[in-house]
């Protein structure tokens, strides 16, 4: 098995290395998700990119002019479904300051499901476009290119080394915004900065994970080390830990029995994150008595 997936690394190292490196960055920015219980969040950010990249390819069928061919490459797509998905991360992760937590989740379904809803509308006469949209609702790993592991690369050590330097005011803003904003932090101005790199990152990993793969990378590991930690400190380490051994187990197991990279990661991740909850019960069990 070992030996079958070093033989396909010369021909799929790049889809290896991107899919490794977006459960990372992912996994990271998951975790102020997790903590701030906006879970959906991720979900409607994930289809804003899709609606966003529906579009790109709609325009790039209208535009033939020669000299507009950038409309119909990749890293087009890729920057307008970035640009949808911090739309969505903006209006879904700050809220509206005198609406209730009802309101922002009717916010953030109804941005969920018109990405989901549009998306298909707007190619359903277009059968290249409409594959593209299923293909990026079923996720897809092939095809990634050298320049999309230099891209997540980049991604993943600005996150690190951002949250290295922020961790303290980004886990006070999580954890207590009253006391933040009495310490004199700008909470909403911290909400943008986060809602703009999320976007960012996910609508990138969209064109290249999809969907489903970006999804799970975005909740499921942190969902685990929360499961499994005591504090939110400690899962900044145990989320990317998780990230990248079930991507690395999950690649494997998929080019040994030939099934699709994202799908398999993503069902090792909710294997593991069942395992994490077992274990709290058990914890919890125990605990009590």
């Amino acid at each position: 098995m070992i030996d079958a997936f070093l033989a396909s690394w010369p021909l799929f190292h790049n889809t290896y290395l991107s899919g490794w490196l977006i459960g990372i960055v992912l996994s990271l920015l998951g975790v102020l998700i997790v903590a701030r219980d906006q879970i959906f969040l991720g979900a409607a950010v994930s289809q804003a990119s899709l609606l966003g990249i529906a579009i790109a390819i709609l325009l790039g069928g209208w535009i033939t002019q020669d000299e507009h061919h950038w409309v119909r490459s990749d890293i087009f797509h890729a920057i307008v479904g970035g640009v949808f998905s911090i739309m969505a991360a903006l209006f879904t992760a700050r809220g509206s300051p005198t609406a209730g937590r009802e309101s922002h989740e009717a916010v953030t379904g109804w941005i969920f499901l018109l990405s989901v809803s549009a998306s298909v509308l707007l190619m359903s006469h277009s059968p290249h476009g409409l594959e593209e949209v299923h293909r990026l609702l079923s996720s897809t790993l092939i095809g990634a290119t050298p320049t999309d592991v230099w891209i997540f690369a980049s991604m993943t050590a600005v996150t690190i080394v951002a949250l290295w330097y922020c961790h303290r005011p980004a886990l006070l803003i999580v954890m207590d915004r009253e006391m933040a904003r009495a310490v004199g932090l700008r909470v909403g101005w911290w909400d943008t900065v986060f809602a703009v790199w999320l976007g960012t990152v996910v609508g990138f990993s969209i064109h290249v994970a999809g969907v489903i793969y970006v999804f799970a990378s975005l909740v499921l590991p942190a969902l685990i080390a929360k499961n499994l930690s005591r504090e939110v400190r400690s899962m900044f380490f145990l989320a990317p830990l998780f990230a990248l051994t079930s991507g690395i187990f999950s690649f494997v197991l998929a080019n040994h029995y030939d099934y699709p990279p994202g799908q398999m990661a993503t069902a090792v991740l909710c294997c593991g994150l069942a395992v994490a909850w077992i274990a709290h019960f058990l914890r919890a069990t125990r605990l009590s008595n």
